[in-house]
């Protein structure tokens, strides 16, 4: 975990250098993270916003713990037109239990997919956006390649509440790990700007397998603005069915002109 914190402050501070004396006029960078829900903006044309970190997962059950280690997790987005961009992503996990030797290592299936910005928040109706990903069993580690392909979709909408808060949900189905069920998805954030630079959210998520129990979980983190292109963000949750005893992340995000 040393060595993730170094690489996160390294990177920060390469990133910072690069961006800090941007000044597009484009406003603070929205981001996909650190929570579950996904917002309904689309990158600008012309830029690319890379959204990286790590994070640390944990049960246990009759004595036995089951941990999982996520280095790089990584969604890069391109704005390929005015409401609309283009997703690519991908994360190296590495899972152990307790008392065993045999560890799992290796890259998730690599995701691909694309926004779409729907509408914009107008006389009570929320802004509204679509976003669909397909996960590509080729391109994974052995310990974690499926034998079909996932997909996922999931409509994002979002209230602004005050000119310091704000309220985010997302309903959606999801297809992955071999199943033939169909996973209903949802997620519900609110955001609170505590000043111009940091945030704070909480967060309600979840899913509900067709045939097997239900999955919800909470978390709740804080975002900083190192400038309008670069923002730092910490998040710790655990599960509120079974599953996950702590969920503890980190991460960066940063947007970059294609062109200069």
């Amino acid at each position: 975990m040393k060595t993730i914190r170094i690489l996160l402050f390294t990177t920060t501070i390469l990133v910072s250098r690069a961006v800090f004396a941007q000044d597009e006029g484009l406003g603070p960078l929205i981001t996909d993270r650190p929570d579950a829900t996904e917002s309904p903006s689309t990158i600008p044309v012309g830029y690319i916003q890379v959204e990286t970190g790590s994070f640390y997962e944990s049960f246990e059950d009759n004595n036995v713990k089951f941990e999982s280690f996520t280095y790089n997790t990584t969604l890069v987005r391109l704005g390929l037109l005015d409401n609309l961009e283009f997703r690519l992503g991908w994360d190296f996990v590495e899972n152990k239990i307790t008392n065993q030797e045999d560890v799992l290592s290796g890259l998730n299936p690599v995701l691909f997919g694309a926004k779409l910005a729907i509408a914009e928040e107008k006389n009570g109706w929320p802004e509204m956006g679509l976003l669909g990903h397909i996960y590509l069993p080729f391109l994974a580690g052995t310990d974690y390649k499926p034998e079909t392909t996932g997909v996922d979709f999931r409509f994002s909408f979002a209230h602004t509440l005050s000119d310091r808060s704000s309220l985010s949900y997302n309903l959606g189905m999801a297809w992955g790990d071999d199943s033939p069920e169909a996973s209903y998805v949802y997620t519900l954030a609110y955001g609170f700007a505590i000043t111009d630079k940091f945030g704070f959210y909480a967060e309600l998520y979840g899913d509900l397998p067709e045939n097997s129990r239900d999955n919800h979980l909470w978390d709740a983190g804080l975002t900083y603005l190192l400038s309008d292109n670069v923002q730092l963000d910490a998040t710790v949750g655990s599960s509120i069915t079974e599953g996950q005893d702590i969920l503890l992340s980190g991460g960066i995000s940063f947007r970059l002109p294609t062109k200069k």
